[in-house]
Formats: C-alpha cells, structure tokens, sequence
C-alpha cells in the first residue's frame, strides 16, 4: 500500500471533521452580510494541517509555560530552603561557638579549682605536721609535769615529815622551878595558850586591823609577832580549821608599801606566806593566817594580806618574862 493511498482516508476523516465543526460554527455564529444585500460569503476553509500545527503550538507553549513556572517555583523554593538552611547552620555554629567558649571557661575553672585544692591539701597537710609536732610536745611537757609534780609531792611530804619531827623535838613547855631555883612558874591566863616564855590568845569575836591591836594592847600584849617555824607551828595548831578560818596577827605594811614590819616596828624577815602573796590586791596592808579544812593548807605556807578595814578573829600575844624551865610536852 502506498503512503498516498493510506493517508487520503485520514485526511478525509479529519477534513470532515472540520467541516462539520465549521459548519456548527457557522448556524451558531452566523456572519454579517458583506457587498450586496441578499448574497453570503462562502464559508473560509481552514487547512487542516495548519489547524493542527497550531493546536500542537498552543499545547507546547502551555507546556513550556507550565514548566517556567515550575522551574521559577523550584527556584524559588529552593532558594527559600537554602536561606534557611544557612540560617539554621548560622545559629548551630553560634551555638556551637557558645558551647566551646562555655566549655573553654568551664575547663579554665576546673583547672583553677585543682590548683587550688592543690595548695589547700598541701597546707592541710603542713598543719597536719605543725599539729603533730605540737601534740609531740605537748605529750613530752605532760611527762615532764608529771614528773615535777611527783617530785614535788616528794619534796613535800619529806618538808611535813621533818616539821613534823623538829615539832615533837622542840614542844611547847611549861617553866617548872628546879630545886635549885627559886623562880615562880609561868602561869598564862585563862584562855591563853604557854609557848616558850609567851602566852598566846586566840579571840572569838572579829574585829579590824586596828582594833585588834588595840585590844591586845589592853591586855598587856600585842598582835602576835611569829619568828620561828615552831612559833608558826605552835600558833596555826591553836587555830580551828573552817571553810576560811582567818586570824590577824602583828604585820602590816600600811607605812612602806612592801616593806613589812611588826608591831614594835622591826622588819619582817623571811615569813610564812601562801605562794603568790603578799599581792596588795586591793590594797592591802596588813597580815593574817588562814586554816581550812583543806588538808593540803600548811602551817609555813598560810599568811595573806588583807585591808586592814576587814573584820577577823585574831592572836595577841603577851611575854611572860625568863625562867629556868624544863621542856614537858603536851
């Protein structure tokens, strides 16, 4: 079959086609006389081929149209993802950026904080040994203590054995005539006490420095003035013991601060007073024994001063004059 043949019944059907389309073109829109009244133009035939070049033509820049556009709207979308996108790496790198600097200065305080412990455990551990070393030593001043302590103890008991035994050796007497003296015995008054060639009173009643002397004197005496370790034995063994059993006797410093005398204006040498006084606490000029119940207080260690103006009991002392005697013990 030929190319001629087999096309001219297409071209048939499709020139029918159009006419037919033309043809109901044409009832439905009729066309306007033009020339004479009374005569129609002949219907203008369109060329098939040119009528299908054109609809293919239209199809094709719609098509080319559409895919404008779609080129334009992926563009665009594109471009929008991407801003965004850019955005979106922009706030992770500053974020990123932020994080570093965080941990820059986080990893800066760690190693601070190290050096610190660092030095604080090292001075932990100096004063750890300071503290050592001073435990040390305090242990070794503990012993030594101890030790002094002991000794003292010692010493001590050793003094009030041998108080004890010069006290049996010189006992108070009694002057007794012998057969070949012709003196009278001492005899003390009531409630005085025979020590020696003295009598000794302890009063009951208190009174101030002054007072005391001044009674004493009234009874031929004075405030008792203590030389000897025995005198200080024989007198603190008069005395009763208390919770604070004080007694005045006969010395004061109220003229010469510090520079004690007795009654009849010689100065005191030596004395029995407690460690730490006299002290002139609140000034203080006048002197007194003091005998508790606490047993450790000893006769050689028992004098204080006080004001003058305090009220306590007291120890007048009167002699008695010399004798021949011969020494019984109580």
């Amino acid at each position: 079959m030929s190319t001629t043949g087999g096309s001219a019944p297409c071209e048939g059907m499709y020139s029918k086609l159009i006419d037919d389309d033309m043809a109901n073109y044409d009832e439905m829109n009729p066309r306007p006389d033009v020339g004479h009244t009374g005569h129609r133009t002949s219907p203008v035939r369109v060329d098939p081929k040119s009528s299908r070049l054109g609809l293919y033509r239209l199809i094709s820049i719609c098509l080319a149209a559409l895919c404008v556009i779609l080129l334009i709207s992926i563009i665009s979308v594109s471009a929008h993802y991407k801003n965004k996108a850019q955005a979106s790496v922009d706030e992770a790198s500053a974020s990123s950026q932020k994080l570093d600097a965080n941990m820059t200065a986080l990893m800066e305080s760690i190693n601070k904080l190290q050096q610190e412990n660092k030095q604080l455990q090292k001075k932990r551990d100096e004063l750890q040994k300071d503290k050592d070393e001073l435990q040390k030593k305090r242990d070794e001043l503990q012993k030594d203590k101890d030790e002094l302590q002991k000794k003292r103890d010692e010493l001590q008991k050793d003094k009030e054995e041998l108080l004890a035994k010069l006290s049996s050796t010189k006992a108070p007497v009694v002057i007794k005539p012998t057969q070949k003296s012709t003196s009278a015995p001492i005899v003390c008054p009531v409630d005085w006490h025979l020590f020696n060639s003295s009598c000794y009173f302890v009063s009951r009643n208190t009174r101030d420095w002054p007072e005391s002397k001044s009674y004493c004197e009234s009874k031929g005496a004075y405030l008792a003035m203590i030389h000897t370790a025995e005198e200080q034995k024989f007198v603190w063994d008069l005395l009763p013991r208390g919770h604070w059993n004080a007694f005045w006797f006969g010395i004061t410093d109220e003229h010469t601060e510090d520079q004690w005398k007795w009654v009849d204006g010689s100065p005191l040498v030596g004395g029995f007073w407690e460690e730490g006084e006299p002290n002139n606490h609140i000034d203080e000029d006048c002197g007194y024994i003091v005998k508790t119940r606490v047993l450790e207080r000893v006769a050689i260690r028992s004098w204080y001063d006080a004001p003058c103006s305090m009220y306590w009991r007291f120890i007048c002392e009167k002699e008695m004059g010399l004798g021949v005697s011969t020494a019984i013990p109580h």
